[in-house]
């Protein structure tokens, strides 16, 4: 079995094909054969992507009864304030369905590298770190903005225990034998 760590780049599609969209896949980037990604990241979306070839363990990873918790740092336009925090980590009503509690904190600038395509903010911009036990399409998008936050960057940092640490943009990585131990815990 094959696991992979790879800290998708701004812009990328999480799958290997295009649908004629010109968007750049994961095939530009990782040469394995019959490796799948556990779970996605939109295009707009930043960093760590796991890829197996391992069907029960990418289902492990996406079924959202095991509720893998994943950390994201998430630069937003306006103040964070205690209440807005409170809002997110209660779980905060959306159109078709309410979510999770998650767990926030704000974070001091993380030191990442510039995104290919700049944020252009409207106004005061801060980062708070998000993990949630769930994954729905957009969600932590929606749940800023719910809660009169809108994202302006968002980067996932870890899944479960495994971090993406130094890993740059665009570069993957083997799981190590410890890593692929935490995952199947």
């Amino acid at each position: 079995m094959r696991y992979i760590v790879f800290n998708k780049p701004y812009g990328v599609l999480s799958q290997f094909t295009d649908e004629d969209t010109g968007h750049p896949t994961l095939s530009l980037y990782i040469n394995v054969p019959d490796v799948y990604a556990a779970g996605r990241l939109d295009r707009d979306s930043e960093g760590l992507l796991l890829l197996t070839d391992d069907g029960s363990l990418i289902k492990r990873l996406t079924d959202p009864k095991h509720h893998m918790e994943k950390t994201y740092w998430v630069m937003v336009e306006g103040d964070p304030t205690q209440d807005r925090l409170t809002q997110l980590e209660r779980g905060v009503q959306l159109k078709e369905y309410r979510t999770l509690p998650a767990k926030t904190r704000l974070l001091p600038d993380p030191n990442l590298p510039p995104r290919p395509k700049p944020v252009t903010p409207h106004g005061p911009t801060s980062w708070i770190e998000i993990k949630l036990r769930e994954g729905k399409k957009r969600q932590i998008r929606h749940m800023t903005a719910a809660v009169g936050l809108p994202t302006l960057r968002l980067v996932r940092v870890a899944i479960g225990r495994i971090k993406l640490g130094n890993l740059p943009s665009g570069i993957w990585r083997d799981l190590t034998q410890n890593e692929i131990g935490l995952l199947k815990r």
